[in-house]
């Protein structure tokens, strides 16, 4: 005999979560992709791999942006016969997407600011810096934005990307007021591979993240032996096993278990125990509980 339960206590915060996010990734969607374009032009009319580095990232942010905002509106979707989870993981795949974009985009200025490095070419100074400022204004006002739309991994993928740009900003703002004051040109790649540099170890951690929920590996900040320890501590279990724990999306964990019990007749009261346990000690509420007794199901 065996008895389960399936319970998910999150679906309306996690909605509302997806709304906030939407609207922020949209909103900075709007001003990343007109910058992109204005800085684009500048980059090209002013020499500076700076400049283009930091357009090639909006750029890129653009369609990151583009396809975070996408998935977070088709992850609002109920469940259905088809996709019995809905379509919160599209959130997960859009943050790999996000970060395997910007490892492609470091590959391509770290090649091109060696090539400047070998091959120097001049670079307007003060058109570097006038432009990057106004990036810098517009870079802070969409991570502004993203901060406020909550923390899911598609969001702070979106966020990476956008302190990619902000770093940008910076590093050609000062790649412009050296240029202007002592025409030392090759300090334009340098800052463009430090900031690269920068950036990498961020796409690398998320890329990381994202694979790891994808494979349904146990969230960071859960323990699996706490967790089953906390479990067999509750009277009348005598045992937990087949223990499972992964990340739906951000912000909801699953767990499956099944618990060997003395004898079915305290069940309720284990549920519920149960329930109280993994939600109060471990923030997990959308739980699968499977009840046996020894040698039998």
């Amino acid at each position: 005999m065996a008895l389960s339960v399936d319970r998910d206590t999150t679906h309306v915060e996690h909605h509302v979560g997806h709304d906030q996010g939407g609207q922020a990734l949209f909103k900075a969607l709007f001003f990343t992709l007109g910058f992109a374009v204005v800085e684009v032009i500048a980059g090209y009319w002013s020499g500076s791999l700076a400049l283009l580095s930091d357009a090639g990232h909006m750029v890129t942010d653009s369609t990151a942006l583009g396809l975070a905002a996408l998935a977070a509106m088709l992850a609002r979707r109920p469940p259905s016969k088809h996709h019995t989870y809905g379509l919160v993981r599209l959130e997960i795949l859009a943050a790999l997407v996000n970060s395997l974009a910007m490892l492609a985009l470091i590959t391509f200025i770290t090649i091109e600011a060696i090539d400047r490095l070998n091959h120097p070419q001049p670079v307007m100074g003060g058109a570097v810096m006038l432009v990057a400022f106004i990036g810098l204004l517009v870079n802070l006002a969409v991570a502004w934005l993203l901060h406020q739309g909550g923390d899911s991994l598609n969001t702070r993928a979106a966020l990476m990307h956008v302190m990619g740009d902000l770093l940008g900003s910076v590093a050609a703002l000062i790649a412009g007021a050296v240029i202007w004051f002592t025409g030392y040109t090759p300090i334009d790649p340098i800052l463009s591979l430090v900031v690269s540099a920068l950036i990498l170890f961020s796409a690398w951690n998320l890329l990381r993240e994202s694979l790891h929920v994808l494979m349904e590996g146990v969230p960071a900040h859960v323990s699996l032996d706490n967790v089953a320890h906390d479990m067999a501590a509750i009277p009348g279990v005598r045992r937990v096993h087949d223990l499972h724990i992964w990340t739906l999306s951000s912000g909801q964990i699953g767990l499956t278990a099944h618990l060997e019990l003395d004898s079915f007749d305290d069940w309720n009261r284990i549920l519920l125990a149960s329930r109280a346990c993994l939600d109060q000690r471990h923030g997990i509420r959308h739980v699968t509980l499977q009840a046996e007794l020894k040698n039998k199901t």
